[in-house]
């Protein structure tokens, strides 16, 4: 079902070829052209993936700068940090637009509670995936199957899983959309640089020593010198860091316990 307000009619998005060789033309260009091509041939279609960070705050900066009703989203997991939700609002009146905020499915959260408690990705990596599955990924792929295309933060300095990201890439994962990655040449220094220079709004975690942000029990600030990401998941060895938002994360343990959830019910007090 189409977002209120949203044509239903899907434009034809590219294939691999074509994404390739724009993701060449725009290799050299400043990320506002390329904001504003997709904006300009995607718009109502296309939404900013915003989850707190600062790359994300810098996109939308970009983006509204071309387009004042440029559309963002984020979801809500149920265990973000309060100070992401107060950020959320600081930046609803300072661009002036509503921020989309999409949840998972309650039935499954419920499901995924039940049967391994509140704290399970602690447990196991297994586990960890699968709680940034139900809480994340799969509220991702039922909203991203309304777009045509979706715009992110990615950077390749980032990490190892994001040093190929290209700058337009067709989103195999979530129905062949469009996916840009605008900041995907930037450095850490050039996004602050950016939010320095034009007063971009910004989470306070940053202020704390955190560099990257996920959820509260899951994100811890870092140490000078630290990696950015190492503050994510710290306690697991030799794991992904990454959610499985911008990359698929299979394991057969994983996908076992997965399986489980989604056929299963929602308990009672008492079964």
């Amino acid at each position: 079902m189409a977002e209120p307000g949203v044509s239903s009619r899907r434009r034809t998005v590219l294939d691999d070829l074509e994404a390739e060789a724009l993701a060449l033309e725009y290799e050299m260009r400043p990320a506002e052209d390329l904001v504003r091509f997709v904006l300009e041939n995607y718009h109502p279609r296309v939404a900013i993936a915003f989850s707190g960070q600062v790359e994300d705050a810098v996109v939308l900066d970009i983006a509204y700068r071309i387009n004042s009703e440029v559309r963002a989203f984020i979801i809500d997991t149920g265990r973000l940090p309060q100070e992401i939700y107060e950020y959320v609002d600081i930046v609803r009146d300072h661009y002036g637009i509503k921020i989309e905020v999409i949840f998972p499915d309650e039935k499954e959260v419920a499901e995924m509670v039940y049967r391994y408690g509140f704290n399970l990705f602690y447990k196991s990596v297994d586990l960890r995936l699968l709680c940034c599955h139900i809480r994340k990924v799969r509220p991702l792929q039922r909203y991203l199957a309304n777009l045509d295309a979706w715009i992110t933060g990615l950077r390749r300095e980032q990490w190892a899983s994001r040093v190929n990201v290209r700058k337009v890439e067709v989103d195999h994962d979530h129905g062949g959309i469009l996916k840009v990655n605008p900041l995907a040449d930037w450095t850490y220094e050039d996004v602050w640089k950016y939010v320095r220079e034009r007063r971009v709004p910004y989470v306070s975690l940053y202020d704390k020593g955190y560099k990257s942000i996920g959820c509260a029990p899951c994100t811890r600030p870092v140490s000078p010198g630290e990696d950015p990401r190492a503050g994510r998941w710290w306690w697991e060895r030799d794991a992904p860091k990454e959610c499985g938002m911008h990359c698929s994360i299979y394991t057969g343990g994983f996908e076992k316990e997965l399986a489980t959830i989604l056929k299963g019910g929602v308990r009672r007090v008492g079964d």
